[in-house]
């Protein structure tokens, strides 16, 4: 059955929120109740009104303003941000999804975690590069004595919006501790490139491994099948290279924006709004399951 819709929110209204509030609208378990945003003239909160959602300019403020808590809060704004509305929110019962690189909250990547309660009430997205290589890092980590791992991603500049430049630090920092959390490989590094190549270049990740003994035939099962369950959730994510050099692995990753709102190279952000998308409508189904316990 269809859990009972729940009442969600977004904060932030650049190419992320709008995307958000995208696929919020398609899905048949959350309503959103409130877009909020710090510019009254921005493009999303224009894209909220057209689809006929409440709004505001006044960001935090309107969230904490609002007649009765909401059951999710997307936050899609900036690391330093995130900190100041996790404080802001702590008192409420609601559940906030950070999608930005903040390093707070507990880290969530839904092929390798699943979306269970939470232990907190602050779920960590971990970042764009973070989805996207960690499902193949885990994988192999889980198989494979992996000596060190690097992950570098390139998104179009078209794309990197405000909030992503200011927070290039927190993002190789984010990406790197969740590497190492999810595969236990201690010696890790994460590079973000941001691309000026026109046209825009797509969301590219690549993985490279140090990992002996590394048996060809199986790493690329194991690397397909981690895609293949990313790909429930993110149509778009592909494996577009999976080389096997001795000791040395590398894996290139691919994800295409499959939604209404983003290019189709704007897949840095569909792969993270996916996965946000997921964890709340699995927060729904327990919600809806905890009321039918009460009755």
């Amino acid at each position: 059955m269809t859990p009972t819709p729940i009442r969600v929110a977004v904060i932030g209204t650049g190419a992320i929120g709008q995307d958000l509030i995208g696929k919020v609208h398609r899905s048949p378990v959350l309503e959103c109740a409130l877009v909020a945003g710090r510019n009254p003239g921005s493009a999303g909160l224009r894209f909220a009104a057209d689809l006929g959602y409440p709004t505001s300019a006044d960001g935090i403020g309107a969230i904490l303003a609002a007649p009765r808590p909401f059951d999710v809060v997307f936050d899609a704004t900036n690391a330093l941000d995130h900190a100041e509305h996790w404080r802001l929110l702590a008192p409420f019962d609601t559940l906030l999804i950070d999608l930005t690189p903040s390093e707070l909250g507990r880290m969530v990547v839904p092929t390798v975690t699943g979306t269970d309660s939470p232990t907190t009430r602050d779920v960590s997205l971990i970042s764009c590069g973070g989805q996207a290589s960690i499902p193949v890092a885990h994988a192999l980590a889980n198989r494979f004595d992996v000596a060190y791992l690097e992950v570098v991603s390139t998104v179009a500049s078209t794309i990197a919006g405000r909030a992503t430049r200011l927070n290039l630090d927190e993002y190789v920092a984010t990406t790197q501790h969740a590497l190492t959390a999810f595969s236990g490989v201690a010696d890790t590094k994460a590079i973000l490139n941001i691309s000026p190549a026109a046209p825009p270049a797509a969301f590219r990740t690549a993985l490279h491994a140090v990992v002996p003994h590394a048996d060809a035939t199986e790493v690329r099962a194991l690397v397909e099948e981690a895609a293949g369950r990313v790909r429930a959730f993110a149509p778009g994510y592909r494996v577009t290279s999976c080389a096997v050099d001795g000791e040395l692995v590398a894996v290139g990753l691919e994800v295409t924006a499959t939604g209404d709102v983003l290019p189709p190279y704007a897949g840095n952000l569909d792969i993270i709004d996916s996965a946000a998308i997921m964890v709340a409508e699995q927060h729904a189904a327990r919600l809806d399951a905890a009321r039918e316990v009460c009755r």
